[in-house]
Order: structure tokens, then sequence, then C-alpha cells
């Protein structure tokens, strides 16, 4: 007893003493250990850790259905469809890094007066999607499934609608398997594509003998093969255009997909409130739209650690000026491409992809949750619009949608009793027929 009483002491005593020399110095206000360790242990400065966007916990969301968020990261590190200098399959790992400065406690947005990191929303790194650098058509395959997965598998915290996504590419292509994966949750998208080339020439504007199917997967005709599937709205949008074209004949195809174009030097000729106005102009608040950046939008001064870099870009102020100007567009997913770190100088590039995707995510936290009438019921009845819709309360939402699928499936009804009593109409007809013949 008194033996058990001395080691019971003994503990004590070594509990406050090394209460008492943690505490040296400083104040620390919780006697729960775990809290305590925490409190010591648990903050990191921004060149320490493993990197995941912003230091955001990363999960492996590919492997675990159960997992619920709103908004995450997600990187696809593919680049074998690109045309000139390879490299931006490192991209993820190049923007991560680069983003090491951003966290929840500097993550206060100016320019939006909003933190996204302490909001409604659970944000989360889902790491990379495992991409085979060895077979192109493969690849695509992967890649689509992949975002399937994630946008059919999982849950917002806020309703049991599709959580959103940020891809870190990896070459423009990547944007075909996500626009595919979107397309079976909202329908055709808006998009608003930030580029300096079109992106929607046709695989043979890319002249050679040797053609094969893997030959048609280039990240030059990702946007023409996204209209080819009915992906995207007729309501999308170039910013920063200024590539060299073969001729006249590269816009007139631009247009029968249903394009609008701002060149890259209207924003210094008409000034930046101009391009924001035309992009509002365009693409409707409403309507689920998806923003696409590739660095090379930016100069090559600032955005030099690209494949296919073209001079007399944008500055990167000018790019997040007009990313804030039209915020409060509803994005379902966006992605930042292009990003070659090989040719980076001194994380210019990275650094700015790191913010251009602040900027994404800020203006998806900002905007709120996404309540959209189902693509099907928007599809057959016309009983309320997406502008109508995104002004009520979450409850009135729900038992909005709910009233439609309701009558939705009541029409259905209907027609299905319409069919039957045609089709017994029809049958008496032929028994009548029969019996004249007989």
């Amino acid at each position: 007893m008194k033996l058990s009483c001395l080691i019971s002491l003994a503990y004590a005593v070594c509990g406050v003493r090394a209460h008492y020399e943690l505490a040296d110095g400083f104040v620390v206000n919780s006697t729960n250990q775990s809290s305590l360790l925490d409190e010591i242990w648990g903050e990191a400065w921004p060149f320490q850790g493993i990197n995941t966007f912003a230091h955001l916990p990363h999960e492996v969301c590919l492997t675990n259905r159960d997992l619920d968020y709103d908004i995450a990261l997600i990187g696809v590190p593919f680049d074998t469809a690109t045309s000139y200098r390879s490299g931006a399959r490192f991209g993820p790992r190049a923007i991560r890094a680069a983003s090491q400065r951003q966290t929840s406690l500097r993550g206060y947005n100016p320019r939006a007066n909003f933190n996204p990191f302490t909001s409604w929303a659970k944000i989360i790194d889902c790491g990379d999607i495992p991409v085979t650098p060895m077979d192109n058509n493969l690849a695509f395959k992967q890649m689509t499934m992949a975002f399937e997965e994630l946008l059919l598998e999982h849950n917002s915290t806020q309703s049991q609608k599709s959580p959103r996504y940020i891809a870190l590419g990896g070459d423009h292509s990547v944007i075909l398997p996500h626009l595919r994966a979107l397309h079976k949750v909202y329908g055709p998208i808006n998009v608003i594509h930030f580029d300096a080339h079109l992106d929607t020439w046709k695989p043979d504007k890319y002249p050679s003998f040797w053609q094969t199917p893997q030959s048609q997967v280039n990240h030059g005709s990702m946007l023409w093969k996204a209209f080819e599937e009915g992906l995207i709205s007729t309501k999308n949008l170039h910013a920063g255009i200024r590539t060299k074209l073969s001729g006249p004949g590269d816009l007139d195809d631009d247009d029968e997909q249903h394009w609008t174009r701002i060149s890259a030097d209207e924003i210094w000729i008409e000034g930046v409130h101009s391009v924001i106005r035309k992009i509002l102009d365009r693409i409707p608040e409403n309507s689920p739209t998806y923003i696409s950046v590739d660095i090379d939008v930016l100069d090559p001064g600032f955005g030099s650690g690209t494949g296919t870099q073209e001079p007399g870009g944008w500055l990167p102020r000018e790019l997040i000026y007009v990313l804030r100007g039209i915020e409060l567009l509803s994005l379902v997913g966006a992605d930042i491409v292009e990003v070659n770190p090989d040719f980076d100088h001194a994380e210019i590039t990275s650094t700015n992809g790191a913010q251009v995707a602040h900027e994404l995510l800020t203006s998806m936290v900002k905007k709120g949750p996404l309540y959209f009438v189902e693509k099907e019921i928007l599809d057959e009845t016309e009983v309320i619009s997406l502008h109508e819709y995104s002004e009520m309360s979450p409850e009135h939402k729900m038992s909005t949608e709910l009233r439609l699928k309701t009558e939705n499936m009541q029409q259905k009804l209907k027609e299905v009793d319409l069919l039957r009593a045609e089709l017994e109409n029809e049958i008496a007809q032929v028994k009548q027929l029969r019996m004249m013949i007989q």
C-alpha cells in the first residue's frame, strides 16, 4: 500500500515538474494532455511539414467513399499530351510547395475581404490521381473514372450534393475528364478559359502522316472534343488569347463551337473592368460554370515555367483582379494547368499558380453552397428558373426540389397511362381486323 502511494506521488511530482518546465516563460491554459501537446507542437512554420496545398489535411479520397467534404484540391500529374515542352506532370507538386505560406492563420484574402479556410466549407487535399505515363488512352480512362468517383461517390457536408474540386495539372488535356464527370452531375457547363491559346483545334490541325488514336489526344484539342461530346454549353469564353494561328479558319472553328474571345491586348486597351463586364455579360451568374486557368495566360516574365509560353501576356495582378471581379459566378469546378517547374525561375510560376488556386478557392467558399435543380428535372419542366432557385433558403430549395421530382414523376405516369391507352386501342383494332379476316 505504501509502495503504491509512493509510486503515485512520484508520477504526480514528475507530471507537475514536466508541466512547469514546459510552461516556463509562457502560460499553458489547458490541463488536458492531448490539448497541451497540440498547443505545443501543433503549429508549423511555412517551410515545415509534408507538402499539401496550404497545409490542408490530406485524405486519399479515391479509396474512402465514407469521406464527406465540400471542396478539395486534387492533383493530376499528367503531361504526355503536350505538344512542346513536357514536365507539367510535376506541376501539382510545385504548386503545393509554393502554397506553403497559405494557412488558415494567414488565409485572409484582402481583395475579397474573406478567409476561405475559416468559413463554412470543409476543405481538404485529396492527393493525386494515379495516372500512367505510358498510354494516353488508358490515362484518360483513369482520369475520367477518378473524377466520376470523386464527384458521384462523395457528398458535400452541406447536403447530398457532389463536392467541388480544383484540379492541379498537369497539361491542359486534364480538363476533358473533369468536364466529362461534371456533365453527369450538372449537364452542359459554361466554361471560362484563361489561356494564351484557343485549345479548340481539331486534332487534324496538327498535320502528320503518322496518325493513330493516340495522336488524337493532345492538349490543344480538348475543348473541341468537349464540344463534340456535348459537355459544354453555348455560353463559353476565352480570355487572354494571343497565340499565332494557322489562319482565319481557326477563329471560324472557334465561333462554331460557341466561344467568345477576349484577347490579351484588350485588358490594357479597354481596361480590366471592361474584361470583367464582358465575362459577366456572357456567363449567367446562377448557372454551373467551370474556370480553367492555363498559367501561360500570364506573360512569360511572370510564368516562364510552362510548356508553350507566348509573349505579351497578362500580369498576375490583372488575372487576380479579374477573378475577384467574377467571384459571384457559380463555380462547380476549376483547374490550374501547364505549370512546368523544370522551366520555372525562383518558383515565380508555381507561386502564381498557387495564388490563382487560392483565388478560386476563395470564390467557391464565398459564394456559399450551391443548389441546382437536377438537370433531368430542369430539362423536362419549366416550373422554376435557376435564378429563382438560387434565391431560396436551403429548406425551401429542398422542398421545391422534392415537389419538382414528384411533379416530374406524375407527368411520367400520365405519359405511361396515355401510352397504355394507345396500346390497348391498337390491340383492339388488331383483334377486330383478325375477326373480319376470319
